[in-house]
């Protein structure tokens, strides 16, 4: 018989359920602290920080003292147990047996389970206050885990595996990160959080998607009358204009208002000096990524191109204002007539502009209109209908009821949009 009180067995006991738990609870927190933080609150000079970072660096070793102080304290606890359970309940083998499933149930319960939780949910708090602990024990035990790590690194060899710098911040892909701030939640405001995934999209989106299309444009047909070339100068929202002689398509060159104000005020206005001022227009393959084009602006010093197809044919117009409205959201400023903002009314109904672009109703409204096909509402209806439809002709696109409102010129001029009623599964 031992003679040692049973008050000093249960301090023992304690003090190595104790030191049981904070292995555990080092090894969850620093597995799953936020490396970004940690790297940020080391540069803002934070102590505890940094220790955190060199040791998430040297992974084996501080692997190798967590888990060596953790086994031992956790055999340190299944003798004592043993021993207090001989000491008072003797040597049968009930005994033993019933000591070793309380040993197994309180280091469960009371130096995994619960630490391990708690490490996981504060890790990012925790992490920097272990480090400061863990550090000099690694000093002070640094040849026993140097000395085990031998045989770990050459088993680890031999499976061809090689550690990885823990303190490295995992490499996100483009997708990876648009999830993160898409579920950055309350730490980013909504505002700021839908210019970041707009600014991801634009890898994905063309200048096709965000043109003003053909039909749409504001030009000058230098084969008018020159009274109505005036009329249309003097009434225009724009500082530089396409101009083009006979067909739309036929594009001579880019008009610039300014300019073509200090040489008219000389003189009458004629077709010659028109001709005279225009500037050879740039011309921009439909497939080109929006963000590219955005960087050619700004690195030539140019506003907008010309958007055409393969063949050449002019699709549209595009502007370094259409980009930067792509990232940020549409400016106050309007042309005037121009349409308000999509928006569902009370009956959930929404009318729409058949030359709205798709990506613009999906965003606005919520929807999810196909967008490997036609670019414009208009174009999708036709597409879907491949024909011209009547005014009142319903028809349901992805799930969307529509109802043909207004037609003009062989296109889709006004749609009524009915909001998508949710399925309950």
């Amino acid at each position: 018989m031992l003679d040692i009180p049973l008050s000093a067995l249960s301090l023992a006991l304690i003090i190595l359920l104790v030191l049981s738990a904070f292995f555990s609870m080092s090894e969850t927190s620093l597995m799953a602290a936020n490396r970004y933080r940690l790297r940020h609150l080391a540069k803002q000079g934070h102590r505890g920080a940094r220790l955190a970072i060199s040791l998430l660096g040297r992974a084996d070793k501080l692997l190798g003292v967590i888990l060596l102080g953790n086994n031992l304290v956790n055999a340190g606890i299944a003798t004592l147990i043993s021993v207090i359970a001989i000491e008072f309940l003797g040597e049968d083998k009930w005994a033993l047996g019933a000591a070793t499933l309380f040993t197994t149930f309180i280091i469960l319960v009371c130096s995994e389970i619960t630490p391990k939780v708690i490490a996981a949910n504060y890790a990012d708090r925790l992490t920097p206050a272990l480090a400061f602990l863990l550090w000099p024990l690694l000093r002070a035990v640094y040849p026993v885990v140097w000395f085990v790590n031998l045989f770990s690194r050459g088993l680890l060899a031999l499976m061809f595996i090689r550690p990885k710098n823990l303190a490295d911040a995992p490499h996100l892909t483009a997708d990876e990160l648009r999830s993160v701030v898409l579920e950055s939640g309350k730490f980013i405001p909504a505002e700021h959080r839908a210019i970041l995934v707009k600014l991801f999209d634009l890898e994905h989106v063309t200048v096709e998607d965000i043109m003003t299309p053909r039909g749409e444009i504001e030009s000058i047909d230098l084969a008018a009358p020159i009274d109505e070339i005036e009329d249309k100068l003097a009434t225009s929202f724009h500082t530089r204009l396409p101009v083009y002689e006979g067909e739309p398509g036929n594009i001579l060159g880019i008009l610039h208002l300014r300019r073509l104000l200090a040489g008219a005020l000389g003189g009458t206005l004629s077709h010659e000096l028109l001709r005279q001022d225009l500037i050879e227009p740039y011309f921009i393959p439909a497939e080109t990524p929006a963000y590219s084009q955005m960087r050619f602006f700004r690195e030539n010093r140019q506003r907008f191109g010309l958007v055409v197809d393969e063949y050449g044919e002019l699709l549209g117009l595009v502007t370094i204002e259409d980009i930067i409205e792509e990232m940020v959201g549409k400016f106050t400023t309007s042309m005037p007539g121009s349409v308000a903002v999509l928006s569902w009314d009370e009956a959930g109904v929404a009318m729409v502009d058949g030359a709205n672009s798709l990506r613009e109703i999906n965003r606005l409204l919520g929807l999810a209109l196909p967008l490997d096909g036609p670019k414009t509402l208009n174009g999708l209806i036709l597409e879907h209908l491949r024909d011209i439809p009547e005014i009142g002709v319903g028809l349901r696109i992805s799930g969307v009821a529509m109802e043909i409102v207004q037609t003009e010129d062989r296109r889709v001029k006004s749609v009524k949009i009915y909001r998508p009623v949710p399925v309950n599964v």
